[in-house]
């Protein structure tokens, strides 16, 4: 929000005042960060109750008089945005403030917390309790409003259904081992490891969000359940499927539990090294194929995302020099460009219960940051972004690459490890001949990052310190067009006349290799154009058949 944005909503929230969305504090310097993870809770559930998008905390505030009074709480930029992180880490599911703002207003400094509504059919908690308010008190979040928010997405909600029939005796022991321990870690910094490890089963699956009051749900059959159990999912095919093309060909399909077959499908990718050799190195950089957990994030999200409605399978195709993953649903909110920048939290899931389990089990998080973590993954690997192609209509394909595409656009990544993600992006879209607004090109072009004329962009390995390449670089770069002119008049001066066809001969190689054949011969005769109207050569011959010589006295 801009300053004056800020300043209206600030008016705006002090007019209307304290409300069960809205709450003002005068904090003149320090506030307990548990006290503000409880309003969080309460102020979130609270708009989600009341189908707003946000609710408001605001430091700087007299609760009392209404005057702004201003705040130094958290003046340090860095320390007051690390509260984004501190928020994140003991709220459940792991959200946290959609921003920060900071207000200089005439009257002080203050601090409004914008906080996202809960998530459809997902109660916020704040370390294992749920909050709410009751005009402008804080209080617990009352069971019927506990029931309102989670029967928000139940009834549609494909993963949350209790499966009739199903009991703790159709889950798999290791995976139930493995997702306690998960569990442990994630909130190691509230429970200690044998605390979760001695609950009874019943209580950790509900507190992971597994089962309901003991039900076994579908979510928990398709992360815990043992493979015979699939039955009880028909006629869903609860099935991962990896596919391997190319020279060889193989196949293998996985059922549950999901928890330990994502990892089980991952080891049958062939995952060999891939060589990078650094300018002026003797010594090549070694990158294995695909990054784990680049792969693992891919198929996750795959698992949280896929429409189950649609009774397909999620599909993980291996060809030589890539992993595309495929799952049945559209993208459920927004675009996947949206959550490249890690900016975006989206507000509503296709699976809401299946996500907040996995959640709870590190499986993913539910902030939006699995698509901005797998493009970093890539680029500290110097290899291209994924790509996404949703032209299919109810299906979402990811393209993740196992090889280098360009080897100057590799090589800028080495040498320049601060490169902003949003230059890497638009490097990317580059060696990959994708459009580009002229706004980033120039951008590029300022910091010499790029060279060429659109469409034919090419990275700069000038910059990249391509050694290996330098003679690809000479063939792509494109020559002044006096050098042009002086190759054909010196060819005039020594043979007398040249047909097209001999001009051609003689240009066609020497041009970038950045242009095509069509462009090659429009420049061609661009440049005969131009040298009879300058007066330097002339048309003796006819206009089909040119013969091309000097004019004598130039």
């Amino acid at each position: 929000m801009k300053v004056i944005a800020l300043g209206t909503v600030l008016e705006g929230l002090i007019a209307t005042w304290e409300n069960e969305v809205v709450e003002f504090k005068r904090v003149a310097k320090d506030y307990d960060t548990d006290r503000i993870g409880e309003y969080f809770s309460a102020l979130s559930n609270e708009a989600n109750l009341r189908g707003l998008e946000r609710a408001w905390l605001v430091f700087g505030v007299d609760n009392q008089t209404r005057a702004v009074v201003g705040s130094t709480y958290r003046s340090e930029p860095e320390r007051l945005q690390g509260l984004k992180m501190q928020v994140a880490q003991s709220a459940e599911p792991s959200v946290t403030f959609r921003d920060i703002h900071v207000l200089q207003h005439a009257g002080g400094r203050v601090v409004l917390f914008e906080i996202p509504a809960a998530p459809c059919g997902m109660p916020i908690a704040w370390k294992g309790h749920y909050y709410a308010r009751a005009g402008e008190s804080l209080m617990p979040l009352g069971l019927d409003k506990l029931d309102e928010i989670r029967q928000q997405t139940l009834a549609e909600d494909w993963s949350a259904q209790v499966v009739a029939g199903a009991s703790v005796e159709h889950l798999d022991s290791e995976a139930l081992a493995i997702a306690r321990a998960s569990f442990a870690r994630k909130y190691a910094n509230r429970f200690a490891a044998d605390e979760v490890m001695a609950w009874p089963l019943a209580s950790f699956l509900d507190r992971a969000r597994l089962t309901q009051d003991g039900r076994v749900t579908r979510a928990a059959l398709l992360l815990l359940g043992k493979r015979e159990s699939a039955y009880l999912l028909l006629p869903h095919p609860a099935q991962l499927t990896w596919k391997l093309e190319g020279v060889e060909r193989d196949y293998e399909h996985f059922g549950p539990p999901f928890l330990l077959n994502t990892t089980a499908l991952y080891q049958k990718v062939r995952n060999t090294k891939v060589r990078i050799l650094p300018d002026d190195a003797l010594l090549a950089v070694e990158v294995a194929k695909y990054d784990q957990k680049v792969v693992l994030e891919a198929l996750h999200n795959c698992i949280a995302h896929q429409d189950y409605r649609r009774n397909g399978r999620i599909v993980v195709v291996e060809q030589p020099d890539r992993l595309i993953f495929e799952n049945e649903g559209s993208f459920f909110e927004g675009q996947p460009a949206d959550y490249i920048s890690g900016n975006k939290t989206p507000h509503r899931y296709r699976n809401p219960y299946l996500a907040q389990a996995m959640a709870e089990l590190n499986m993913i998080d539910t902030m939006g940051y699995g698509i901005h973590e797998m493009h970093l993954g890539q680029a500290r690997r110097y290899f291209p972004m994924p790509d996404y192609d949703l032209s299919e209509a109810g299906v979402v394909k990811m393209t993740v690459h196992g090889r280098v595409v360009d080897p100057a656009y590799s090589r800028v990544l080495m040498q320049k490890t601060d490169l902003p993600l949003a230059d890497i992006l638009a490097l990317d879209r580059v060696q990959k001949r994708l459009p580009l607004d002229q706004a980033m090109v120039d951008h590029l072009r300022r910091a010499g990052l790029v060279e060429g004329r659109k469409p034919n962009l090419h990275v700069s390995a000038l910059v990249a310190g391509v050694t290996a390449e330098k003679a690809t670089y000479i063939r792509t770069r494109a020559q002044d067009d006096v050098f042009y002119a002086k190759l054909l008049t010196d060819y005039l001066e020594r043979f007398g006349k040249a047909t097209r066809e001999e001009v051609n001969d003689l240009l066609l190689s020497k041009l970038s290799e950045g242009l095509d054949e069509a462009q090659k011969l429009n420049k061609i005769g661009n440049l005969l154009t131009n040298l009879r109207r300058a007066g330097k050569i002339v048309n003796t011959g006819s206009r089909k058949a040119p013969e091309w010589r000097l004019v004598r006295g130039w």
